[in-house]
């Protein structure tokens, strides 16, 4: 019995280090990542997770939980127009001329906007390079980096996304991640 403790204890000293170990190689290895490549993938997650609860919610887009709050339909449009204009800061391309589009109210149409909404985003956040991001832009009416317009626009997404999700479970729809 006392043979069996022992090597118990052992195995778990043994264990114990060779975890603490792991985790002093992490932390002492080089970020993998560039902040471009980061946010491109982030832009990837928010594409993937948008256009599946699009695609979940097709027959919902017109409900909203009360008076005066966006509809499933216009979170989404916001996220295609989100990501055009964040598209157009980081880029320099100009805005649209014309008049303001109308809402995408095909489901389709809709997801497939989505889509490349991102495509073009995680496009123009990839080309960027370290000293771009550092140069100023306009977003709202207000000076910043083109890496702080990222991060900002993004960091909305998330709570939009949130917000989709919320519209989805009171919906009796389970996001397609989440089964």
């Amino acid at each position: 019995m006392r043979n069996n403790r022992i090597a118990s204890l052992a195995c778990g000293l043994f264990l114990l280090v060779v975890f603490a170990a792991s985790g002093l190689r992490a932390q002492t290895a080089a970020p993998s990542s560039s902040f471009q490549s980061a946010y491109a993938a982030d832009a990837d997650r928010l594409s993937g997770k948008f256009v599946g609860l699009a695609n979940s919610m097709t027959g919902k887009y017109d409900w909203k939980p009360g008076q005066g709050v966006r509809s499933v339909g216009e979170v989404f449009n916001l996220i295609v127009m989100e990501n055009g204009m964040l598209t157009r800061v980081i880029t320099g391309a100009a805005a649209p001329s014309g008049p303001k589009p109308e809402p995408i109210t095909d489901p389709a149409k809709l997801q497939a906007a989505l889509k490349s909404s991102y495509a073009d985003l995680q496009k123009a956040i990839s080309g960027l390079s370290d000293s771009d991001l550092s140069a100023s832009v306009k977003l709202f009416g207000r000076d910043m980096t083109k890496q702080n317009a990222i991060m900002i626009l993004l960091s909305d997404q998330h709570e939009h996304l949130g917000q989709s999700i919320a519209y989805a479970r009171m919906n009796g729809v389970v996001p397609p991640w989440s089964k």
